[in-house]
């Protein structure tokens, strides 16, 4: 098994979900800025990912979090997934109420507007989704809702 393998494996198992939940989430956004895109607590990266910076609905603060993405042409897609959890996560209500957000893609960083696909657009992409991130394999069999979808598209002045 590569080491990639081994990774998305081990984050699919209730300890590597936990993990990621409880320390990953805190410490890969500021290890993927400081390396310019190139590593997060895993070590080098195993699966695409980028760093999102939502307005929190509520509080109208910056928040960031650490997401695996595909690409679709010149955007990128980002999955609601939560590790298959129950609920939806909380950056997902955060572009329902404010579509206007920022990612970190590597060293650079854009200002992109998202769109939730719907449900044929999404069932279109899926096979894609999970080719580029093979935890959502796993992902989506953990939970009965409906996993969001959404397109990032780069914003232009």
């Amino acid at each position: 098994m590569s080491y990639r393998d081994f990774i998305n494996w081990f984050s699919t198992t209730p300890v590597g979900s936990w993990i990621a939940k409880t320390f990953a989430s805190k410490v890969d956004p500021a290890l993927y800025k400081l390396s310019g895109g190139r590593f997060t607590s895993t070590g080098p990266l195993t699966i695409p990912q980028l760093t999102l910076i939502t307005t929190g609905r509520k509080s109208g603060k910056p928040r960031v979090v650490q997401l695996g993405y595909t690409e679709d042409g010149d955007d990128v897609l980002v999955i609601a997934s939560n590790f298959g959890g129950t609920n939806h996560p909380a950056w997902s209500y955060n572009l329902d109420a404010n579509p206007e957000a920022k990612i970190r893609l590597g060293a650079a960083e854009k200002d992109v507007a998202a769109t939730r696909l719907t449900d044929s657009e999404k069932a279109i992409l899926w096979p894609k989704i999970e080719n580029t991130i093979p935890q959502m394999k796993s992902y989506v069999k953990r939970t009965d809702r409906n996993i969001k979808v959404y397109r990032l598209k780069e914003r232009t002045s």
